[in-house]
């Protein structure tokens, strides 16, 4: 998916949707998602919030101190997203658009073949949520390009122009601890060996910072990647999921310790599976300009009050 399309700037004709009383589904949705995370957070009522949860020499932190940090930090961020994609969900029920489970998954395989290590989806640790993200995109775009017809023989051109971008190759997902020396990373790895957890040691060791912060994940590598270090793009291939390399010299001097999470098998898009894919994208691309979920709040009255009062 193209990431210009970020831009959460409405468009300048105001694109006609149909007015439908979803506030209340919208509003019921979002309280049982807050109700679950209270709960959860707070299993034995509201006399829970003083619980100890952390505590530095002997100064206790509570349990809704925490809460107040959360929300704080990801409230806001958390809360768009959630309110984006109902609000994607309620125009996908008014326009009757569908999106399938193989669309899910050409788009995943379409960010980890471009990887230019921008797409933020990725990363995301919990599975499930990353394919709500998608799907949420998916709707913005179908709607976005419903009315745009592209001429059939432009999407099969583009085909033929672009095959190499629909044979997509096995990906691994790969974290990476960056040491100053062969013997601190035989020192590493002795740790690995004995239990240690490789994200608390690439936080705790790595000397590449943003890595490292991390838990020393790069994201998706296939074999002979350009973009990466190439003693890294060798040796992916060579480490069973779950395993960890052996001291491995890179080109700037370091030393890495380099792990495989997850294998992608590669495999050939053909071009019935991507037509649609095609189309959209070179739909896209004759909009005047980029569109974001925000723009269809006031079409599905969709209100925003977190915050408010501050």
């Amino acid at each position: 998916m193209n990431s210009n399309r970020n831009n959460t700037t409405p468009p300048k004709q105001k694109r006609h949707l149909k007015t439908k009383p979803v506030l209340m589904v919208i509003g019921i949705l979002l309280l049982a998602n807050l109700l679950w995370f209270i709960a959860w957070l707070i299993p034995n009522g509201s006399s829970a919030a003083n619980e100890e949860v952390a505590a530095v020499d002997g100064e206790e932190i509570t349990r809704a101190e925490w809460m107040a940090s959360m929300e704080q930090q990801h409230g806001r961020s958390a809360l768009l997203e959630l309110v984006n994609e109902k609000v994607m969900a309620a125009a996908a029920d008014d326009y009757g658009i569908e999106v399938s489970d193989k669309e899910i998954d050409l788009e995943l395989a379409m960010m980890r073949t471009a990887q230019d290590g921008t797409e933020e989806l990725l990363y995301a640790s919990d599975t499930e949520r990353q394919r709500e993200k998608v799907k949420a995109q998916l709707i913005l775009e179908k709607v976005l390009t419903k009315d745009v017809l592209i001429d059939d023989q432009a999407i099969k051109d583009f085909y033929e122009d672009n095959r190499a971008i629909y044979d997509v190759k096995d990906s691994y997902r790969t974290s990476m601890i960056v040491l100053n020396s062969k013997a601190e990373a035989e020192e590493t790895i002795k740790e690995l060996d004995s239990g240690s957890s490789f994200e608390a040691l690439a936080r705790e060791r790595s000397i590449d910072n943003a890595t490292g912060n991390l838990g020393g994940d790069i994201g998706f590598v296939s074999p002979g990647q350009a973009s990466i270090d190439s003693q890294i793009a060798k040796t992916v291939e060579t480490i069973e999921p779950g395993s960890w390399s052996a001291p491995l010299a890179l080109e700037d001097g370091r030393t890495a310790v380099i792990m495989v999470k997850e294998k992608i098998e590669g495999r050939a898009f053909s071009y019935d599976e991507v037509k649609e894919h095609i189309s959209r994208e070179l739909a896209l691309e004759q909009l005047p300009q980029s569109v974001s979920p925000e723009a269809f709040w006031q079409e599905f009255n969709a209100e925003w009050f977190y915050g408010e009062g501050e």
